[in-house]
């Protein structure tokens, strides 16, 4: 099963996408199954993992209605106030649905850069475990050091890093930082990483794949085939690249790789981590 484990939908308005600015003019505007499904087609995908965008509980109830009239959406990792005393009843209340395979909080919008070691915050996290679901991370590199120590608290719970912690790509000045605490943080077996984010972390004006596969060679040595995963980011993506394009370059950059190998990452490491589907 070919899927592409990391993109978005959203119908647009500058009240709940206040991020999207005017800097981000090819995002406003709706980003729904149907402008997806011709690309997941063309790329000869079987489905998707559709991400939260904003922390709404609407915006989940969202994406779970699209997955229930889209069967492309194999998953969807939403959101819910992990800080809330009653967030047991939302995360009870989404697992009854069998689409919902995680949640997510946006830390890297956090002003606290601690946040994440929040008791009040872990203590919703640890909730997941309860119902086999999984976490999405969604970090800057500067918050690598204290998402070890919050991976630590939470040694059954399977952990996702998204756009590989967004390094800051520059041409000749290879993000060394990133790479020593991105080892560090895979050393801890039941988190992965998407390949997905990397062209809208480049720093420069232009980018090719050259530039990127550094980033990618770190992962791939630190996670190991078994637990990367493709993701477009779409149509977050599309600041920076078409979605053929990034296809593309995920495509080239694991082509040395077994057939077998370049399956999990093409979507078996998704289906085994977010559907719980056995590897074949």
């Amino acid at each position: 099963m070919r899927i592409d484990s990391h993109q978005h939908f959203w119908k647009y308005n500058s009240d709940d996408y206040p991020w999207i600015s005017e800097a981000h003019e090819v995002l406003k505007r709706d980003f729904l199954p149907e402008h997806l499904s011709p690309l997941l087609k063309a790329a000869n995908l079987n489905g998707c993992v559709a991400v939260q965008a904003m922390q709404q509980l609407s915006e989940t109830d969202f994406l779970l209605q699209l997955a229930e009239n889209n069967p492309s959406i194999v998953g969807v990792v939403g959101w819910v106030p992990f800080c809330d005393a009653n967030v047991e009843a939302h995360i009870a209340r989404y697992a009854e649905n069998s689409k919902t395979v995680g949640f997510r909080h946006i830390i890297q919008d956090e002003p606290d850069d601690q946040f994440m070691l929040r008791s009040d915050f872990n203590e919703g996290i640890r909730l997941l475990t309860r119902y086999s679901l999984c976490y999405d991370l969604l970090i800057f590199e500067r918050h690598l050091p204290q998402s070890r120590e919050f991976v630590d608290k939470h040694p059954s719970l399977s952990i996702i890093v998204d756009h590989v912690a967004k390094p800051s790509i520059r041409k000749n000045e290879f993000d060394h930082t990133w790479a020593n605490n991105i080892r560090q943080l895979a050393k801890r077996d039941q988190v992965s990483c998407k390949l997905s984010g990397l062209v809208t972390e480049v720093r420069d004006a232009d980018w090719n794949t050259e530039l990127l596969q550094p980033y990618f060679d770190t992962v791939l040595e630190a996670f190991g085939p078994k637990r990367l995963l493709f993701g477009s980011d779409w149509p977050v993506s599309l600041l920076r690249s078409e979605y053929d394009q990034w296809l593309q370059v995920v495509t080239s950059m694991i082509a040395p790789l077994t057939s077998a190998e370049q399956a999990a990452i093409m979507g078996g490491n998704a289906a085994r981590i977010y559907l719980k589907q056995a590897s074949v």
